[in-house]
């Protein structure tokens, strides 16, 4: 099991994608990464039909994220849309969701926000509703931090612009937050690093439902907390490549 002091601490500061000789994955262009995203997330619960959205700030400015007529599952590469940085569709004939704004607009204030993502989740969706921020009760819900902001002032979806700029504003310098009445919202620096922190979110507000509604439980303190979210960094060691070749085993055409 993880260890965050001693020898194997350094694992999770310094790992290497690919250790060994083998590939643990198939060449992947930047469109079927964001893709398997789609569908990975999809399984963790971040599946409300056809809402939520992944935008990805590529190298050269340009944004690669889904469309909005396909739901997360049936999405493949050749559906990813590329956009400009003001959201103008570059090269689809998909559309794409006017809610973008506040993804738009994240990538604009956050230089570190090369991923965005945002859907009315089904654990953490529960205690958005409930304008609660969940504790952490276990390993699996520590490995990003215990800090989780609750943004509170919802008041319609995100198609207008001054809506979006604050709830963007208001997101400061987070790594995620509930969305209260709304949903999740996770940002990042690579698809790795909000893959991982997708994941520890819903772990912690299932585990954290299942123990209020089995009575109540004691939380980890703080400091453990923060000792075990060292894996944030860089994203939980072949926990990616992992989840990904799930779904390549389950539809390889989401490559196509």
């Amino acid at each position: 099991m993880l260890k965050t002091e001693g020898i194997n601490a350094h694992l999770l500061e310094k790992f290497t994608p690919n250790p060994g000789a083998r590939p643990l994955l198939p060449a992947l262009n930047a469109k079927a990464q964001v893709a398997l995203m789609c569908r990975m997330l999809r399984r963790e619960g971040w599946d409300d039909h056809i809402a939520g959205h992944i935008t990805v700030r590529q190298s050269d400015g340009t944004i690669l994220t889904n469309p909005w007529e396909l739901a997360w599952d049936e999405l493949r590469a050749s559906d990813i849309v590329t956009l400009d940085r003001h959201g103008k569709v570059l090269d689809s004939d998909w559309n794409v969701t006017p809610a973008l704004g506040l993804h738009l607009q994240l990538h604009e204030l956050r230089p570190d926000a090369n991923v965005v993502i945002h859907n009315h989740a089904r654990w953490s969706g529960i205690w958005a509703d409930l304008q609660q921020v969940p504790p952490v009760y276990d390993q699996s819900g520590a490995y990003c931090g215990v800090e989780l902001p609750l943004y509170d002032d919802y008041t319609g979806t995100f198609e207008k612009q001054q809506t979006s700029l604050s709830a963007a504003e208001a997101l400061g310098d987070a790594k995620w937050a509930l969305l209260a009445n709304h949903g999740a919202l996770v940002v990042g620096r690579d698809l790795r690093q909000a893959h991982l922190r997708v994941v520890t979110l819903e772990w912690r507000c299932r585990r954290a439902y299942e123990v209020k509604l089995a009575g109540g439980g004691r939380p980890l303190a703080d400091a453990v907390v923060e000792r075990l979210a060292m894996a944030d960094a860089n994203g939980f060691p072949f926990l990616w490549e992992a989840m990904a070749r799930r779904e390549l085993r389950n539809d390889p055409s989401v490559l196509e």
